[in-house]
């Protein structure tokens, strides 16, 4: 599409060159050009091109400005940089597409949480959210997103028109910005994160404010920065794993559905596919994206959460069909109830009903 004349931000007219503030003070002093170019060594020419915006005012001008003004040095370079700053800011402005400033209506929720915490001023006029938006994305221009690889590959793989990539690449970026600062080992340690598989079964047992708490500090140990992030109509994702140069790495989830039975399935899903190795780059794990490596992630999660040879005997000796045998086998598989009622609604055993929920994130 031709690219079309953005309007708005700001007016060059309104960018102040800093001749203006040395024309300013030589009139206050009733100085002409010609005794200020005497009094630094430079030609009057030269003045007079920097009076009329035509040349910036150099570091050693503004040395020679500071013996003949008695204005110290800075304050002449800090006016340069203001000045270059807002040049550079109203060049890139004017290169602002409308199409460009059009994705800010996708990303419409995202910009609300990003005020909140706060990334973007939503006030702001649409040209200096494209700005920020452009630094927080790490793009020199927000329509080249889709090129993405991530965001390619799962348009390759699913047609379902209600994904949006500016959405989904947001996504991502907020998950490695939350995450950075989150202290955690120096390395991944795959070892370490099979075995602590136990301790992360038992945080399903305690208050639901507790429990991002507990599970970051589980997989900070194995050196894993992990965080519970909010879901963004458009971006259908589970979860978001990402190996980090350090040799760290990133695990954030969404609490889409808030079923605490997926909850938990879906963590240890994620947890299956850093175990298997599905994660040498940046992985985005699709909810509606099939595969070998989802279906072996599937099996991991539910082996992990219960053990496959006590559930066939459990449905087996129909002890699934009362409240008790469901307390029992819980209590005897160290998980919740929740968890078989999930594994049992989902075997077709029993019939769906009302699911315990989590409100917290």
């Amino acid at each position: 599409m031709a690219k079309e004349q953005n309007t708005v931000g700001l007016s060059r007219e309104f960018i102040i060159h800093p001749g203006e503030t040395l024309s300013e003070v030589l009139e206050d002093r009733d100085m002409s050009q010609r005794e200020l170019a005497i009094r630094t060594g430079v030609t009057e020419k030269h003045v007079s091109t920097v009076i009329h915006g035509k040349k910036g005012i150099s570091a050693t001008f503004a040395k020679k400005l500071e013996y003949a003004l008695g204005i110290e040095t800075s304050f002449w370079m800090d006016l340069q940089a203001h000045y270059d700053r807002e040049l550079l800011e109203f060049e890139e402005l004017n290169d602002i597409s409308q199409q460009e400033i059009d994705v800010l209506r996708n990303l419409k929720e995202v910009l609300e949480y990003w005020t909140a915490l706060n990334w973007i001023d939503t006030e702001a006029d649409l040209a200096s959210i494209v700005l920020d938006l452009r630094m927080i994305f790490g793009m020199s221009n927000l329509l080249d997103t889709p090129k993405m690889s991530y965001a390619a590959a799962y348009r390759a793989q699913n047609k379902n028109n209600t994904v949006d990539p500016y959405v989904l690449f947001a996504w991502q970026r907020m998950c490695e910005l939350l995450t950075k600062d989150i202290q955690r080992a120096d390395e991944m340690d795959i070892s370490r994160l099979r075995e602590k598989i136990p301790e992360i079964k038992k945080v399903m047992f305690m208050r639901g404010d507790q429990i991002q708490k507990k599970l970051t500090s589980i997989f900070a140990a194995c050196g894993i920065a992990f965080r519970i992030v909010p879901n963004f109509k458009g971006a259908p994702v589970q979860g978001f794993i990402k190996k980090l140069e350090d040799g760290s790495m990133i695990l954030c989830m969404t609490l889409r559905q808030k079923f605490a039975d997926i909850f938990w399935f879906t963590l240890f899903h994620e947890i299956s596919h850093i175990l298997n190795g599905d994660t040498k780059s940046d992985f985005v794990d699709f909810d509606s994206v099939s595969g070998e490596a989802e279906a072996k992630a599937d099996r991991m999660a539910g082996d992990f959460l219960i053990d496959p040879k006590a559930y066939r005997e459990f449905v087996q000796s129909g002890q699934y069909k009362t409240s008790h045998g469901i307390e029992v086998f819980a209590g005897s598989q160290k998980v919740r109830e929740y968890i078989v009622l999930g594994r049992l609604m989902r075997d077709g055993l029993i019939p769906w009903k009302a699911r315990t929920k989590y409100e917290w994130a």
